[in-house]
């Protein structure tokens, strides 16, 4: 109690009982504890709604305790003192409004479904921007555990122009861009082709974890109030005018659908109506993210099954349709036996390929190529034969026969 208190300062009992006990089937163990440290003089009521819960704070004793029970990388809010008047009575306070009431309601309603603990959230963050303005955000989750190691969200109560929402994720991506300190600009611009990558260049991932996602940290917009048809136009609007922040890239290449996410900021909406109305609550259908149709999950909503695995699989596709074109056109340019009509093998057309002598057997295939070579063999050898019978027979001696007379002389 007294760390939800010390982070999002003011609370009632029913949004505790969500908060810390959603198991339970009423608030009454919650308010029985708020009681329980309001008489040892930890936490006080600071006044009562409209809607009748009493609104609680902690006093200046159990804002001093919450301090020592909260981590030190979790922000304390301020403390609300107790003013009174001439006569000492309590004065009450009306700076509660109900954008807080829908702050705090939003984080209880995430808790219970399961989206980390009290712990897990902290309110107005600031995000300085270069050009001297900065982004507080209404709420900070990180639920690692429940698939979001980190989210910002911004509760509208359908009274700000949807100007000033756009704006809002204008400025987010200017932050989410800022370079971190000494990083390099230069591998910085180089790194925007490489996914993810670029990243490692960027402020926001020494502030926030990865988002083991496409994109920067998503931003999630709750709206509450009004109707529910002025709900859904606002959220179709806020579509129309923030594509350009959240609708990223189309890959380039012929055959290609698959979005590039990596500098784009996952935006998902929701009504804090539709999140108390369904059974499973915030971990329930009730979200949808911009540039989709249906009410999703928010791990569904969130994921990119048309980013980087719908890529990696188009990009297979389109290395197989261009290996085949090469294929194609490659053997559209195989040579043809002049002798017998076959084709030649890639061994027959390397071997041609390879001789800088090319003659009339470079045109015919290997076994029409060794026919023609053994004929030419044989008739080189037959040549060689006749040859070299006619130059014996030019070399052989004129053998003169002898005549009887001639012996007769000799005797």
């Amino acid at each position: 109690m007294l760390r939800a208190l010390g982070i999002f300062q003011r609370a009632t009992a029913d949004q505790l009982w969500r908060m810390l006990r959603p198991a339970d089937r009423h608030d009454r163990i919650t308010r029985d504890t708020l009681n329980a440290l309001k008489e040892t003089g930890l936490v006080r009521v600071e006044t009562r709604l409209e809607s009748g819960h009493q609104l609680w704070v902690l006093t200046e004793k159990g804002h001093k305790e919450a301090k020592t029970l909260l981590p030190k990388t979790v922000r304390i809010s301020a403390l609300r003192k107790l003013r009174l008047d001439a006569k000492g009575r309590p004065v009450k306070d009306d700076g509660y409004d109900e954008h807080a009431a829908a702050v705090t309601s939003t984080a209880a309603v995430l808790t219970g479904a399961g989206y980390g603990t009290p712990l897990s959230w902290q309110t107005e963050i600031a995000h300085k921007l270069p050009y001297g303005y900065t982004q507080y955000a209404d709420l900070t989750m990180r639920a690692p555990d429940a698939g979001v190691p980190a989210m910002l969200l911004e509760v509208d109560r359908v009274n700000e122009p949807v100007d000033d929402l756009t704006a809002k994720l204008r400025r987010y991506t200017d932050w989410f861009e800022l370079l971190a300190p000494k990083a390099d600009a230069d591998k910085e611009k180089a790194a925007r082709r490489q996914g993810t990558a670029v990243h490692d260049f960027r402020l926001w991932s020494r502030i926030y974890p990865a988002t083991g996602r496409e994109g920067y940290v998503p931003v999630a917009f709750v709206f509450t109030g009004r109707t529910a048809a002025q709900r859904e136009s606002r959220m179709q609007r806020l579509e129309q005018d923030a594509r350009a922040y959240f609708g990223g890239t189309r890959h380039r290449g012929e055959g290609f659908t698959a979005v590039d996410y990596h500098q784009a900021v996952p935006v998902v909406v929701t009504e804090l109506e539709r999140i108390t109305a369904d059974p499973a609550g915030a971990a329930g259908a009730v979200w949808r993210r911009l540039g989709r149709d249906e009410w999703q999950t928010l791990s569904e909503a969130l994921d990119n099954p048309d980013g980087d695995r719908l890529y990696r699989v188009e990009l297979q596709e389109a290395r197989r349709r261009q290996a085949e074109c090469e294929a194609a056109h490659r053997e559209a340019q195989r040579p043809v036996c002049t002798r017998c009509g076959t084709k030649f093998t890639d061994e027959r057309w390397q071997q041609t390929k390879g001789s800088s002598w090319p003659g009339e057997w470079h045109r015919l295939c290997g076994p029409c190529a060794k026919e023609a070579a053994d004929q030419a063999e044989a008739e080189r050898v037959a040549r060689r034969q006749t040859e070299e019978a006619e130059r014996a027979a030019a070399e052989a001696p004129a053998v003169k026969p002898r005549s009887r007379f001639g012996m007769t002389r000799r005797r």
